[in-house]
C-alpha cells in the first residue's frame, strides 16, 4: 500500500483529497502547516503533495529540506499559483509534477497514480468479473450481451447507448455489491478519463428511467448497488 503525504492548509480541501485518496485504497496523511510537516520528512512516504503557499513553512522550503534526506522521493506541487515562473521554481527544485488551483480532485488522482506506476511499477488492479457472452437475465428484462441489446419480458427492445450498456453491464456483473463512484469511472470510462464524476449520477439516472424495473441503490457517502434478482 503507498504512503502519501499531504500537505495543504485549505481544510476543505485537505479533507476532499484525502478522502479521494482514502477510496483508491492509499494510506494518507494530512498536515495543514509547513513546520509540522517537516517534523514527518524522515518517515519517508511514497509521495509528497504540496502546496506552496502554507504556514510556518512554504513549500519551497519544505521540497529543500525532503531533497535533503531523499533525492528520488516523488513530490507534485499544488498551488493557486499558475505563473510559469512558479512551475519552473518548483521544477528546478525538484518536484515531479505541478498542478494549479482550481483542479478537480479526480485530475490529481489520475496524476498521483501514473507518477507512482512511473516510479514504483504499476500496480495491481483486480479485473473486472465479466458473465460468458450470452444472454442474462435481470427479471423483467433479458441482456444479449453479444448483440448489445436489451429487452424486456415482452420481447420489446429498450434501447440504450453504448455507454448506458456497459455501465448495466458493470453493475449487472457486481450486483449486489456496493460500487464505488470512482471505481465505476475506472472501470467504464476508464482510468484516464478527466472529466466530472457526475457522468456517473447522470448516467445511473438515465438507466432508471428506461428501465424502471432495475432495482439499482443509491448509497450515500459509499456509491451504488443493483440488488439481485
Amino acid at each position: 500500500m503507498y504512503t502519501i503525504y499531504l500537505v495543504e492548509d485549505e481544510i476543505s480541501l485537505n479533507q476532499l483529497i484525502y478522502s479521494y485518496m482514502l477510496r483508491e485504497g492509499w494510506n494518507v496523511v494530512s498536515f495543514t502547516d509547513g513546520e509540522e510537516a517537516k517534523s514527518a520528512i524522515g518517515d519517508k512516504p511514497h509521495l509528497w503533495i504540496l502546496d506552496i503557499m502554507l504556514p510556518g513553512m512554504d513549500g519551497y522550503q519544505l521540497i529543500r529540506e525532503i531533497r535533503k534526506i531523499d533525492e528520488a522521493i516523488p513530490v507534485i506541487f499544488i498551488s493557486a499559483r499558475d505563473s510559469d515562473l512558479d512551475r519552473i521554481n518548483g521544477l528546478e527544485l525538484g518536484s515531479d509534477d505541478y498542478l494549479a488551483k482550481p483542479f478537480q480532485t479526480r485530475e490529481l488522482i489520475i496524476r498521483v497514480r501514473k507518477l507512482m506506476e512511473r516510479v514504483y511499477g504499476k500496480t495491481i488492479h483486480t479485473p473486472l468479473i465479466v458473465p460468458p457472452l450470452g444472454q442474462l437475465e435481470y427479471s423483467p428484462y433479458t441482456i444479449d450481451r453479444q448483440a448489445r441489446i436489451v429487452r424486456e419480458i415482452s420481447g420489446q427492445e429498450i434501447e440504450l447507448t453504448s455507454k448506458e450498456f456497459d455501465l448495466l453491464l458493470y453493475m449487472v456483473s457486481y450486483a449486489g455489491q456496493v460500487v464505488q463512484r470512482e471505481r465505476i469511472l475506472d472501470e467504464v470510462w476508464g482510468r484516464d478519463y478527466f472529466g466530472s464524476d457526475r457522468v456517473v449520477d447522470d448516467l445511473i439516472w438515465r438507466l432508471r428511467k428506461k428501465m424502471p424495473e432495475l432495482r439499482l441503490e443509491t448509497l450515500y457517502g459509499l456509491g451504488y448497488r443493483l440488488v439481485r434478482r
